[in-house]
């Protein structure tokens, strides 16, 4: 018997940021990143989370097939992407992440979990693994939400 066909899917992809030089102005091109994806994603019912390593960007993005197509038409368009790369595009039974638009950057707080994984290599190869940048994504969603008192996520 063959497996049901689902409408949800998830995209993992990377690229390289070309984000300003000044650590001022990169924060807030983040931060514009952040507020304009959240009110989309939000529109399209999709969720997210983005990881940011040094000049490199990792995201997996959850929902229905053709929102998530139409988001990552409008980010490879985007000119603060270069060389964007789809790493697993695939059916997914339920999601994993509860945000809209969530994301991380290797700071203090977080140094443990981006050193374990160990992502930077890879980007900067070019051969980052989706399962690396998926399981980096889950850890810091449960770091954050631990952090918040939440142990457990009914998603």
């Amino acid at each position: 018997m063959r497996a049901k066909r689902t409408s949800l899917v998830h995209i993992i992809y990377f690229s390289r940021l070309s984000l300003a030089a000044d650590p001022a102005q990169r924060t807030a091109q983040i931060g514009d990143i952040g507020r304009v994806a959240q009110k989309k994603n939000e529109f399209s019912v999709i969720t997210s989370f983005l990881v940011i390593e040094g000049s490199f960007a990792a995201q997996v993005i959850e929902g229905e097939r053709m929102s998530v197509q139409e988001t990552f038409a409008r980010i490879g368009a985007d000119q603060r992407h270069r060389d964007v790369q789809i790493c697993e595009w695939r059916e997914i039974t339920k999601r994993e992440f509860v945000h809209s638009f969530k994301s991380a950057q290797r700071v203090t707080g977080t140094e443990a979990l981006f050193a374990k994984a160990n992502l930077l290599p890879m980007l900067q190869r070019g051969t980052p693994k989706a399962s690396a940048i998926h399981g980096l994504a889950v850890a810091l969603q449960a770091d954050a939400m631990s952090r918040q008192g939440i142990d457990h996520l009914f998603v």
